[in-house]
């Protein structure tokens, strides 16, 4: 069965939809799973994590948290859910972008005016004030925006991002489910052997990418992966032999991984360059 990955736009009616397709194929909408890992692993607080993939976390809370670490464990997780088998539809950040390319993910976007979304937002808060809710909207949009750009250089309102772009402002939630359930019928958006190796292999990636940032002794570890099959390739520099050996260790202990061809260059100075980059 194809995994839909979808957008958060509040307001948008997209939780519906959502709601409506893992309904109707007895799967999950995974979001908050996500951030109950993320909070494990970065030992943070759960509302911690959720406003700073939101974009709304304050000065205090980004300098408590790594942007780095935040990315690469989002990543790990997304896959994890990806590879589970009652996950019908992924939402939150960066899903769309970071599944991209692989052939039974269908990349959906549900959207709505700014007025519309306002009202609905208003209806679902109680509130009379639309100039608070309105604010909240445009600051919600803008650090998607930002977001977006910084870890996937691409801007998400873009059309070309997306096999559906889906307006709420005429059809129901439900009309959109089953526009997506259409299209989840086609043959090229079917899961294959194919399509699950790459899954597989780019899960074996984040994970192996999440362990060396955890690890004390990888942590700044600069590295470039390459994972077929559970044999990995390691390319980059470091500064020394036993950094090297390091990496290797982290790697092969990581589920999955059969073998690890380790390429690294000891090379004090790429090291370094490398790391600044990080």
């Amino acid at each position: 069965m194809p995994i839909i990955a979808m957008t958060r736009e509040m307001g948008s009616l997209g939780r519906d939809v959502a709601a409506h397709l893992a309904r109707a194929h007895g799967r999950k909408v995974v979001y908050h799973e996500i951030i109950d890992q993320l909070a494990n692993k970065m030992r943070l607080r759960k509302s911690h994590v959720a406003r700073l993939l939101e974009g709304r976390a304050g000065l205090w809370e980004k300098l408590a948290a790594s942007e780095t670490s935040l990315s690469i464990f989002t990543a790990d997780e997304t896959f994890r859910v990806l590879l589970d088998r009652s996950t019908g539809v992924v939402r939150g950040w960066g899903a769309v972008h970071l599944l991209s390319g692989i052939p039974h993910v269908i990349r959906v976007r549900v959207c709505a005016p700014l007025e519309l979304r306002v009202e609905r937002m208003m209806e679902r808060l109680g509130t009379m004030d639309r100039e608070a809710v309105e604010h909240e909207l445009m600051l919600s949009d803008e650090a998607h925006t930002a977001i977006t750009r910084r870890h996937f250089r691409v801007n998400w309102r873009d059309p070309e991002h997306y096999e559906m772009v889906l307006s709420t402002e005429r059809l129901t939630a439900e009309e959109c489910a089953h526009e997506v359930e259409r299209v989840m019928q086609l043959p090229r958006f079917q899961e294959t052997d194919e399509s699950v190796r790459a899954v597989h292999n780019r899960a074996l990636e984040w994970s192996i990418r999440a362990e060396l940032r955890r690890d004390p002794r990888t942590t700044g570890a600069s590295v470039r992966l390459e994972c077929i099959d559970g044999y990995v390739r390691v390319n980059g520099a470091v500064a020394t032999r036993a950094e090297s050996h390091e990496v290797s260790e982290v790697v092969s202990a990581v589920a999955g991984v059969k073998s690890v061809d380790n390429q690294l260059l000891y090379n004090v100075a790429g090291a370094s360059w490398l790391r600044a980059r990080a």
